[in-house]
């Protein structure tokens, strides 16, 4: 079983961004839309567009070239950052089909790049590569005779050399053919900004030194992910805030259409796409730069997500722009044919997603491990050795060590916790799982613990988050109610003052594990005459107290995790006030959460990639099974890397929070597919639970899944908050989001 364990590539450094920044603002200024536009409606041979010398002038073709051949040695990646910013010009032009020349050349081992690479990389000559069916060729006289044809060869028209595939016995070689060794003729592509050519091949001579050795044609699929993907992902990045932009101005029937949840989830989807398309990207570039074992199979997942994304984005970006982003004068429809252009070369989805399967089921795979700077070494040290006693300590002491030593939520303050800064966080994180030493599940405690510890008093944090840490307390939450669901603000329990505190009256619903809970969190409107989030105290709650009623609510599964709580005139003393009265949605907001570094973005207790692939392995697989097992495989990788991207910005201290909800969106839906796959393709096996079998965890998994996407703020509120956080579009009329 092949496993490569790699360092992440995804956190883009600050030469990355900048270079971002400085070539967007070069692009808007460079490539305008009159250049666009006149390139649409020319009929000009022109070989380069007017803008190509002030690009060439930026430097940019030989960024990701190694420096021994010419180049700056930058990477992949930083071409991609590059091409993600003139992607989102749809610009005219040869420059992406000639840095992905150039990037192949420079991969393989042959004198003639020697040759070639000057001109490619000062813009005087440029390049193309046929990325379909290979050309015939046998041997002859130290080279090929090579004939064949080659359709859709993006910027053939004026390329001055060709990169053409060609058989040798069971082989697919490359060659460097002159375009005048050839018979050019232009195609009626779909991109009307970047014409593409059939090239005609007829008994042309390929020296043997014009062959690219140790370049195979799954590299070249790689490197043309990566290129022509990071374009496709600057198509995206256009659509997402040109419809989201459009859909805060555009007004109908009152309203601007993007508070309209048809229009902002739509656009939330786009948003989500574009940085599960990032991730896998920047991923595959990286892997590729870093020269990794499974550099083929992390560009085999990017093939997978990010052109049908782009796609998809550009139809969206149409739709929300309704009947104006139909019209030819609109740039949509540039950015959409530039998506499908670029979808069509890399082969059918079929194709990429079944490479993904075969190499999933081989045992290929990619597991993470983050780079952490230097200064982690010294933590780890510390961590080690203050754990090192807790190792040999029976079950019960060594709650009590966990809880006292601030080890169940490091990121609280002090002696709760340890005020534990993002990178303790992660060490101490791997040095308890190296350790091998079981933490308490505090479920819903460790809400209860981060609100009681930011607002709580010091009896409160004395006599509740203490031992709650050690695992001596379990909690519910009393927030949803019957007629208020995930609006938690439509709060109707009432909490009325008496003398020594207040009498709660009202009902909850969907409180998880309330039948075995010894406190809550409960929150009530004391003051009705304050606006809706105003008026709302947070208290904390004896489950043990008169008036308490708990029925538990059997659930799909057959199992009652869920209940409805009665309030029936509970006396809860001023004391178990949290917070000041009537600030109690700002307690239930602002808690500590938002500090606390989450490792993993998927839903463990549900099925996982690990459940799909232990189904699969050794099963005989239709073509249709085969290919879903690969969409299953590269979505559960783009939420593991998007789970590691938001771990990286928060090293950096950057906000994470719609990333964050971007990736718990798909981790909640990923549970659902893979359970879903699994009991469909038993077929009537599926329906009946056989001990020992699959059908017995797949069935169980598959009704309990379907909370997953309900629970916890249900899929459409998440895409609500995704597009109003992420997108800036406006709130819901209602504000119920």
């Amino acid at each position: 079983m092949a496993k490569n364990t790699y360092e992440l590539g995804l956190g883009l450094t600050e030469e990355h961004r900048a270079l971002a920044d400085s070539v967007r603002a070069f692009a808007e200024r460079t490539i305008t839309s009159d250049h666009v536009r006149t390139a649409v409606e020319s009929t000009s041979e022109d070989k380069f567009p007017p803008f190509w010398d002030a690009l060439v002038s930026q430097d940019l073709l030989g960024l990701h070239i190694p420096e021994d051949k010419g180049g700056h040695g930058a990477g992949l990646l930083t071409l991609a950052v590059a091409l993600e910013a003139l992607g989102r010009t749809a610009a005219p032009g040869p420059f992406v089909p000639t840095a992905l020349s150039a990037a192949l050349v420079a991969a393989a081992d042959s004198k003639v790049g020697i040759e070639v690479m000057p001109g490619l990389l000062d813009g005087s000559h440029t390049a193309a590569v046929a990325l379909g069916r290979p050309l015939d060729a046998s041997a002859r006289e130290g080279g090929y005779r090579v004939t064949g044809v080659a359709d859709a060869v993006l910027g053939g028209e004026h390329a001055d050399i060709l990169l053409l595939p060609i058989t040798v016995g069971d082989d697919v070689r490359w060659a460097v053919v002159d375009s005048a060794d050839v018979t050019v003729t232009v195609q009626d592509g779909i991109d009307v900004l970047r014409g593409s050519t059939r090239i005609t091949v007829d008994a042309v001579h390929v020296g043997a030194d014009r062959i690219l050795d140790g370049l195979s044609a799954q590299r070249v699929r790689s490197v043309a992910t990566v290129v022509l993907g990071a374009e496709a992902i600057g198509v995206m990045s256009w659509c997402v805030s040109t419809a989201s932009e459009y859909a805060k101005t555009r007004v109908q029937f009152g309203r601007p259409i993007g508070q309209f949840q048809g229009v902002k989830h739509k656009c939330a989807h786009m948003g989500i796409a574009l940085e599960k398309a990032r991730a896998v990207l920047w991923d595959a570039a990286s892997a590729l730069d870093n020269g990794d074992d499974t550099a083929d199979f992390a560009a085999d997942i990017a093939a997978v997500v990010v052109p049908d994304a782009a796609v998809q984005c550009a139809q969206d970006c149409i739709q929300v722009h309704g009947g104006i982003g139909f019209t030819w004068e609109h740039d949509a429809h540039l950015f959409y044919r530039r998506a499908l252009a670029i979808r069509g070369l890399l082969g059918t989805r079929e194709e990429r997603a079944t490479r993904v399967a075969d190499q999933s089921l081989a045992g290929i795979a990619r597991t993470s491990e983050l780079e952490l700077p230097g200064e982690a070494e010294a933590i780890r040290a510390e961590v080690r050795a203050e754990l090192a006693p807790l190792v040999g300590l029976d079950e019960d002491d060594q709650l009590i060590a966990l809880g006292d030593g601030g080890w169940v939520q490091p990121h609280l303050p002090k002696p709760y916790g340890r005020s534990a800064s993002p990178l303790e966080q992660i060490v101490i994180a791997q040095e308890i799982k190296a350790a091998g030493i079981p933490m308490p599940q505090l479920l819903m405690g460790g809400w209860a613990v981060q609100a009681v510890v930011a607002h709580g008093t010091d009896a409160q944090k004395r006599d509740l988050a203490v031992p709650t840490l050690r695992g001596d307390l379990v909690w519910c939450q009393l927030f949803s109610e019957p007629g208020a669901g995930s609006d938690l603000a439509s709060l109707t329990t009432k909490a009325e003052k008496v003398d020594g505190g207040w009498t709660v009256t009202g009902q909850k619903i969907w409180t998880t594990v309330a039948q075995f809970s010894d406190w809550a969190m409960l929150i009530a409107r004391t003051d009705p005459s304050r606006p809706k989030h105003e008026g709302i105290t947070y208290f904390v709650l004896d489950m043990s107290t008169p008036g308490v009623t708990v029925r538990p609510l059997r659930e799909m599964t057959g199992s009652a995790l869920f209940n409805e709580v009665f309030l029936d005139d509970v006396f809860i003393p001023d004391e178990n006030v949290v917070g000041n009265v009537n600030d109690g949605w700002n307690v239930a907001r602002t808690t500590l959460a938002g500090e606390r570094v989450a490792l993993s973005q998927k839903m463990e207790a549900y099925a996982t990639d690990k459940d799909l692939l232990q189904f699969a392995r050794g099963r005989d697989l239709g073509p249709l099974a085969r290919f879903r097992v690969g969409e299953l495989v590269a979505e559960s990788q783009a939420i593991d890397l998007i789970g590691a991207r938001i771990v990286l910005k928060q090293l950096s201290g950057a906000d994470v929070s719609t990333t964050s909800s971007a990736g718990k969106l798909l981790g909640m839906g990923l549970g659902q597919s893979i359970a879903e796959f699994v009991v469909a393709e038993l077929g009537a096996a599926g329906a009946v639970s056989i001990p020992g079998e699959p059908s017995d965890k797949a069935m169980e998994q598959l009704i309990a899944g379907r909370a997953t996407t309900i629970y916890g703020g249900t899929t459409e509120v998440q895409l609500n908050v995704i597009g109003e956080r992420m997108l800036g579009l406006p709130r819901d009329a209602q504000g119920v989001s």
